[in-house]
């Protein structure tokens, strides 16, 4: 069902579908919940669905000119109180990522596991601190299509760029249609959101971290050599995957976290 969440001095918009046990997917940067529309109807095959449009994002309102991680994890604890969605299992992509571990670390009792999708849990170096910056410039000004376009791209794996060209283009198209005060906003929460490995680290709550062998965004040997996993931990690559393993390893993607939920709830 597609419909809206009233939160603070906005709405969010929000999809529910299917039954069982709770899996929320929360999108990543340059994306909106549409990005999700075909795993989530497969996910909704066997259990409860909900995927969240994040502030300013699709058809969800801005709310401040930063949107902190820890902001939008207290926005999406709210949500999943009002629709009663008891222990449930997250999903985040990417900038999702990011809110995904705000959230286990600062609501871990709401959590019967969490899935990290093409994420790592360091803070930006200031390599990436100065991209990110360059990008607020461009999207202030106006241009965000000089840098939404060639970020998207560089998400499939470039071997990948053929197979997933219809992928590819609705991306992009999402990708335009964001408003480029909401693309800013994100931008400096990610931008001022500290290292969290020590929640990865810790084993509080039960992890599933899915890395791409092709990712463009991410080293996934070098990330996962910087990171101790405690035993409630599960590293998969997906070999064939870029930064969208969703979309380009849909049937492995789904029998990964299908495996890992059922085997925490």
């Amino acid at each position: 069902m597609d419909t809206f969440f009233k939160y603070s001095s906005g709405m969010i918009h929000y999809t529910d579908q299917g039954k069982g046990h709770v899996i929320a997917l929360v999108h990543g940067y340059l994306e909106t919940s549409e990005i999700w529309a075909g795993f989530a109807t497969r996910l909704s095959e066997n259990f409860r669905v909900i995927t969240v449009d994040l502030p300013g994002h699709g058809k969800s309102d801005s709310f401040s000119d930063v949107h902190t991680m820890e902001f939008m994890a207290g926005m999406l604890a709210k949500l999943f109180e009002n629709l009663e969605a008891g222990k449930l299992f997250l999903v985040g992509h990417s900038l999702g990522g990011y809110v995904t571990l705000a959230f286990a670390d600062l609501f871990p009792e709401m959590l019967s596991g969490y899935c990290l999708f093409h994420y790592q849990p360091f803070a930006d170096t200031p390599e990436t601190v100065e991209k990110r910056e360059k990008e607020i410039g461009l999207a202030g000004e106006g241009r965000k299509d000089l840098f939404c376009q060639a970020n998207v791209t560089r998400m499939f794996a470039t071997e990948n760029l053929e197979k997933f060209s219809p992928a590819l283009m609705k991306s992009r198209e999402i990708a335009l249609a964001i408003p480029g005060e909401a693309i800013i906003a994100v931008l400096k929460g990610m931008i001022a959101r500290p290292s969290r490995v020590r929640v990865l680290e810790s084993g509080i709550v039960p992890c599933l971290w899915v890395l791409g062998a092709q990712d463009n965004y991410i080293n996934c040997e070098a990330v996962r050599t910087k990171v101790h996993l405690p035993g409630n931990a599960q590293v998969v690559v997906l070999n064939n995957s870029g930064h969208m393993g969703f979309i380009e390893e849909e049937e492995r993607s789904l029998r990964v976290i299908t495996d890992f939920v059922n085997g925490v709830v």
